[in-house]
């Protein structure tokens, strides 16, 4: 599994973060038969809906918040997220860290609403609490590795490699994905090894000159 994070960077604005997802598309199409394989893009909030409804491969929220439907001003609910025709949410990433009551509400209700949730973690002890609310997925990012281009699975295995331990031991169907630092193949092959079931990243794929070249580079670590 790869799941491309767009963020807010400046080329995810307007047509460029559907045109990274029809990138993504092709490539998930073009190695179906190949490969199980799948791969998941997170657009903008406000390109969220609009993507949606423009490729066939899964499209998830960046962030959603732990509040019910009401007069929450600027806030993202599972319901609306649901409405846009995405299929899951990012939940407590680095960049929006929540308190672990409010990603239990947010993990269970998905759950009611046929939402799938990737939660982020940033270490062993946390990645074993939060298997215990049984989401879709685990990623695992030291948030220092963030954007730094230096790979966690290469920089700490050990905090992967333990992750996903702590995390099967609890919850075995949880997918654990390697986050932070993840820029090629090679990054990838590193986390497989490791035990993960695939990767997070973000500027790796909205940030390279060629996104197709640069998907097809990863996924040859899988």
């Amino acid at each position: 599994m790869i799941v491309v994070n767009m963020k807010a960077y400046a080329e995810v604005n307007g047509e460029g973060g559907l045109k990274i997802a029809k990138v993504c598309e092709e490539v998930a199409k073009e190695l179906a038969e190949k490969k199980e394989l799948s791969i998941i893009v997170c657009p903008p909030q406000a390109s969220l809906a609009w993507i949606a409804t423009q490729v066939e491969i899964p499209c998830f929220a960046q962030h959603v918040d732990a509040v019910e439907p009401g007069s929450h001003t600027g806030a993202v609910t599972l319901e609306s997220v649901k409405a846009t025709g995405a299929a899951g949410t990012l939940v407590n990433h680095s960049e929006r860290r929540l308190k672990i009551a409010d990603i239990d509400f947010i993990v269970q209700k998905a759950k009611k609403l046929q939402l799938l949730t990737v939660v982020c973690t940033n270490n062993v002890a946390v990645s074993r609490a939060v298997a215990a609310l049984e989401p879709y997925a685990v990623a695992v990012e030291p948030p220092e590795l963030i954007g730094t281009g230096r790979s966690v699975s290469k920089v700490d295995p050990a905090v992967v490699e333990n992750s996903v331990k702590a995390v099967k031991k609890i919850y075995d169907d949880c997918i654990v994905l390697c986050g932070a630092g993840i820029t090629d193949g090679d990054d990838v092959r590193a986390a497989i090894e490791l035990g993960a079931d695939g990767v997070l990243l973000a500027s790796g794929v909205v940030k390279a000159k060629d996104v197709r070249a640069k998907m097809l580079d990863l996924i040859s670590g899988l």
